[in-house]
């Protein structure tokens, strides 16, 4: 597990602006900030360089890209031994239905979640790419109704509020 890094107030507000639009730029982030647009991109450069910032995403909305059913699938893998993990994982995350992957402790060893046309699609999904596999022992699926993004990730030791999303 990696270390946390110390970041101060000017960071954690750099941080909260970023996660809340990627798109805004150094001069605005400096304005609301109340520091140089040098020092913003020397901040956001150390944050990347530090691994506190990992990348930038596009977001897309499954449904207008013909994916409107979303579904949450609990995967039992036997044996659950190393040598199967691997190539199970990479399998998994190369489909183009997969949007997440997660390894579990419990009775589940996997959740997926994944994006697809119709109630068909997903059962070919479930059949022919999950439980045909010699290594998975159960699927479970639930159907995704509905879905929030939560606000800005801040460390836990944080004194600042969050901010409220719309």
């Amino acid at each position: 597990m990696s270390e946390s890094v110390v970041l101060d107030p000017v960071d954690l507000h750099i941080l909260r602006l970023l996660q809340n639009d990627a798109r805004t730029t150094y001069r605005e982030i400096a304005a609301e900030v109340g520091v140089a647009a040098s020092t913003c991109l020397d901040r956001v450069s150390r944050l990347r360089r530090s691994g506190v910032i990992l990348g930038h995403q596009l977001r897309l909305d499954p449904a207008k890209l013909g994916r409107g059913l979303q579904a949450l699938l609990s995967v039992q893998v036997r044996p659950h031994r190393r040598e199967l993990i691997k190539p199970f994982v990479e399998r998994i995350r190369g489909l183009p239905e997969s949007r997440a992957l997660f390894h579990l402790t419990g009775p589940d060893d996997y959740l997926v979640h994944v994006a697809v046309a119709d109630t068909a699609d997903l059962q070919r999904l479930v059949v022919d790419e999950f439980t045909s596999r010699p290594e998975v022992a159960r699927v479970e699926t639930r159907l995704v109704f509905q879905q929030w993004d939560c606000g800005p990730l801040m460390p836990p030791s944080s004194a600042n509020p969050p901010t409220p999303r719309p």
